[in-house]
């Protein structure tokens, strides 16, 4: 397996250690750690392969290799590894939940300040990869739903449109936020948004290109 570090990790590091918020960086990572642990656990359930680890400024991703034999398995318009996709897309915010759900329950035993500050982390970490956007959880969720019922061609192109949609309309109510907070963090993560929407873009107009060559042959 393969490791890949995102150079701008430190950068983001920086700017939040001179903000004085360091430690919710660090809380934020130590369980986006643990979000992805609940990806790798749920795809080598599934009998998928790890086949990359890439840490990143907001969290850490874990690939997949294929198997082959799933995409001989239909499910409607797709095959059976949009399904997997979409189960393992689900386990990393279930994983925040339940972390959630063990804090709950043991708060009334340990320091309460601590509960709810881990509380907090992971409901931020399960909220933020549940937007519509891909490839965060919920746009891959989103992606595998429609390429079992409408193909891979609508998964894209539908994809594509509520990811642009759902970053423009976080953008503008996050700069009422901004503004009236100050929050360095707020202005990195849609910087992080924006950066993800920007290249998915990319890759999409290329595939939308490949479509039209092969419609046109």
């Amino acid at each position: 397996m393969s490791i890949n570090i995102n150079l701008k990790i430190f950068l983001f590091a920086i700017i939040f250690y001179f903000t004085k918020q360091i430690e919710i960086y660090a809380l934020l990572m130590i369980f986006a750690i643990l979000h992805e642990m609940g990806h790798l656990i749920c795809g080598l359930i599934l009998g998928l392969k790890p086949k990359a680890l890439k840490i990143m400024p907001l969290g850490i991703s874990i690939e997949f290799s294929v198997i082959y034999n799933d995409y001989n398995k239909k499910v409607k318009n797709a095959n059976i590894l949009s399904l997997k996709k979409m189960i393992i897309a689900l386990a990393g915010p279930i994983t925040n939940f339940l972390i959630v759900g063990i804090c709950l329950i043991l708060r009334k035993y340990i320091n309460s300040f601590y509960c709810n500050e881990i509380i907090y982390a992971n409901i931020l970490i399960a909220i933020f990869n549940l937007l519509p956007i891909y490839p965060l959880d919920g746009g891959r969720c989103i992606k595998s739903l429609i390429h079992i019922f409408r193909g891979n061609k609508s998964a894209i192109e539908y994809t594509n449109h509520i990811s642009n949609i759902c970053v423009i309309l976080i953008t503008m109510l996050s700069s009422i936020g901004i503004y009236y907070y100050k929050n360095i963090a707020i202005l990195l993560i849609l910087i992080y948004l924006w950066t993800l929407v920007i290249i998915e873009n990319k890759k999409y107009n290329t595939k939308k290109r490949i479509y039209k060559i092969i419609e046109n042959s």
